[in-house]
């Protein structure tokens, strides 16, 4: 059941916040409830849901008007603000009940001069069922339960016999001015309902306060999961709320995937560099259960349990049999080009029916289903591919729920294809261009240091996603902090048997592959190369050639899996190059990277692999801490701050300058085997 989370004085403190007159106080707490209703996501699909309250303002002239508050589109419920809630005047938008017709169009327009401030997010599509309405606070939900009930064939007689003569049922309408004529004809009919079920849509309910508005979302949402657990005599399998481990036949199958996608992608948009998508696999106990049921592949061809959920992961899944699994990329491209030759046939069969040419999207999967393994999300980034992740386990519990309990029968073929191509509904998406690292994953050895975290975070503001691999738990935390959602990390010890493996794997699983390896984790240890103990040499060559050595091994594996090349870039250093005195057990090493570097280049270069490298020197970094700075420059005669600026052009040499040079060379897509020096200016480390 879902709990009820309204807090008095939470809500009390909110409505304190906001300036002294009725409308403001009741806009904060309207905006507390949604934030509650937001944060569960058994309520809501991300991104979907609207709320709205109606108000007394003053307009610019100072005269009281009646407006409409209500949830700006494609805003998250669970991150509202009042500047998420655009003002629109309330006479103009009920004039519009008028009409027998409205165009999208003249819809929109009416809607942008109804507003009262045009600097605020377009309002909702549904603003107009709002406003038909004449409830004071309003809320809507897709919560999976209620698609299922929604979905269902006789979905009228469930909802009269769950709720009686407290809830009424609206035949489907796309969303806009047609839905909310319906929508308002419905409750004119039963003025004493607390609520509306969209038939193949979603939930409103309506209340005299926010609280009652809110309260009554929960007591109905947990009366359909009440009816269902009875009809069906038991709930299916929970959800994983953490990633469980996937088996190794999911990690194995997951970098050939994600390059047969990769394939089909660039043979789309006629972009050979394009970026392979990121893959977000579940296989949590819930998706198990599902994909072993008998009628799997046939609820397969069903389609999706709300529109809403077309606009982001297409109507239908990609279904991969395990003999397409087991059978290598090959019958991955098969399977994928059998899919994208469906999607073009559903194109050409629905778009004659609409008057604008529209353009096909990338006919690529939002959702596949791996028999026997997992479900996994697809997007052109982590966050887009967790949000079809998200909605492909929705739509999986809304299918077992609906076909158990009468059967699931959403939307067809044409009324689903109609909301995907609704422009409206596609603005939701942005149309922002992507970032220059969008959809490409990079793991970073070290990530938790000055030098690695400093390259993570320039990585993370390009858009890739970033995989962290650091020795400290701690350290570890603190980076993933950082670098914010949609990044994750492992701590392991890099020196250790197997640690490549199980590191690069890890960044497989939760990203479905490996675009970019920093190896950049190392240490320096002193002594005289006479007197050095053989131990400590050897432990040297384990931290800083042969963990750079077994990393970029592994990465190799999922670059050449994939099939779309691939960069290692590794932290040399100018004692490669430049040895210094005492510092025979870092530099040693150093150099047989540095040559490490070179035959990489040479040998995968052929492949698509680009392999280059930084020598930095002199950084602020777990190398060079504090007191060894203070003891140098005291040995020299000279203040912290000159030492650390000693090169030609004397300024200190930063963490964040190194990170802009591994940036540089990944964006260098001619350029491999080259190594750039960042020093500040070292001749004698100079390498030509």
């Amino acid at each position: 059941m879902i709990a009820n989370r309204w807090d008095d004085e939470a809500a009390t403190k909110a409505a304190d916040a906001a300036p002294d007159v009725s409308a403001a106080r009741d806009l904060a707490l309207q905006v507390y409830a949604t934030r509650l209703i937001g944060a569960d996501r058994a309520l809501v699909q991300y991104g979907g849901g609207n709320s709205s309250v109606k108000l007394v303002q003053k307009d610019i002239f100072g005269r009281d008007i009646n407006v409409l508050r209500v949830k700006g589109s494609g805003c998250d419920l669970a991150d509202m603000d009042t500047a998420h809630m655009p003002a629109l005047r309330l006479e103009r938008l009920l004039e519009l009940r008028r009409l027998d017709a409205l165009s999208d169009a003249d819809m929109y327009n009416t809607l942008r001069g109804a507003m009262l401030d045009a600097r605020a997010p377009d309002p909702s599509v549904e603003t107009l069922l709002h406003a038909f309405l004449p409830h004071r606070f309003i809320n809507h939900t897709h919560a999976t339960v209620m698609l299922a009930l929604a979905d269902l064939p006789d979905a009228a007689a469930a909802v009269a016999e769950i709720f009686g003569p407290r809830m009424a049922v609206v035949p489907f309408f796309k969303p806009g001015f047609a839905l909310g004529k319906a929508a308002a004809k419905v409750f004119e009919a039963n003025p004493d309902v607390e609520g509306l079920i969209l038939l193949n849509h979603g939930h409103f309910a309506f209340g005299a306060s926010a609280r009652q508005g809110y309260e009554r979302i929960i007591e109905h949402t947990n009366m359909v999961i009440d009816w269902f657990q009875k009809r069906r005599g038991g709930w299916p399998a929970a959800r994983c709320e953490k990633r469980p481990a996937p088996p190794q036949q999911a990690q194995e199958l997951l970098p050939l995937l994600r390059g047969a996608l990769g394939d089909a992608q660039a043979e789309f948009s006629a972009d050979r560099d394009a970026p392979m998508p990121i893959l977000d696999l579940r296989t949590g106990p819930n998706v198990r259960e599902f994909l072993a049921r008998s009628d799997m592949v046939e609820l397969a061809g069903r389609g999706v349990a709300t529109p809403d959920h077309a606009i982001r992961i297409k109507n239908l899944p990609l279904v991969l049999r395990s003999p397409d699994m087991a059978a290598g990329k090959g019958a991955l491209t098969v399977a994928i080009s059998t899919y994208v030759a469906d999607y073009t046939a559903c194109f050409q069969r629905n778009r004659a029916r609409h008057e604008r040419d529209l353009q096909m999207l990338a006919p690529l999967p939002g959702v596949i289903w791996l028999d026997g393994l997992g479900l996994i999300g697809v997007g052109r980034d982590a966050t887009a591919a967790a949000i079809a992740a998200d909605m492909g386990e929705e739509n999986m519990l809304a299918m077992t729920l609906g076909e158990d309990c009468g059967g699931f029968r959403p939307l067809a073929e044409a009324d689903l294809f109609d909301m995907e191509y609704w422009a409206l509904e596609q603005a939701k998406l942005g149309a922002k261009p992507a970032p220059k690292f969008a959809g490409r994953v990079v793991l970073v050895t070290g990530g938790g240091g000055a030098i690695g975290l400093a390259s993570a975070a320039a990585f993370a503001a390009r858009g890739a996603n970033v995989f962290v691999v650091d020795l400290q738990e701690a350290a570890l935390a603190r980076a993933l902090e950082v670098l914010g959602p949609g990044h994750d990390g492992l701590a392991l010890d890099i020196t250790a048997p197997g640690a490549a493996a199980r590191a690069i794997g890890a960044a497989v699983a939760r990203f479905g592959g490996l675009d970019i390896l920093l190896s950049n984790a190392g240490a320096a240890w002193t002594g005289e190369m006479a007197d050095l103990d053989d131990q400590l040499l050897r432990k040297s060559f384990e931290l800083n050639f042969f963990a750079h050595q077994t990393f970029a091994k592994a990465a190799a594996r999922v670059f050449l899996a994939q099939g779309h090349g691939g960069q290692i870039l590794f932290n040399v250093s100018k004692q490669a190059v430049n040895p210094g005195k005492g510092f025979g057990a870092y530099g040693l090493p150093k150099a047989a990277t540095f040559f490490l570097l070179r035959q990489l280049a040479l040998e995968l270069g052929p492949k698509g692999v680009r392999v280059n490298g930084v020598n930095a020197d002199r950084i602020r970094s777990g190398l060079l801490d504090d007191a060894f700075i203070r003891e140098r420059a005291k040995a020299r005669g000279i203040d912290e701050g000159t030492y650390m600026a000693g090169n030609l052009i004397r300024r200190e040499v930063e963490a964040r300058h190194v990170a802009e040079a591994f940036v540089a060379l990944a964006e260098a897509e001619r350029t491999t085997a080259h190594v750039m020096t960042v020093d500040g200016g070292n001749i004698e480390a100079a390498l030509r």
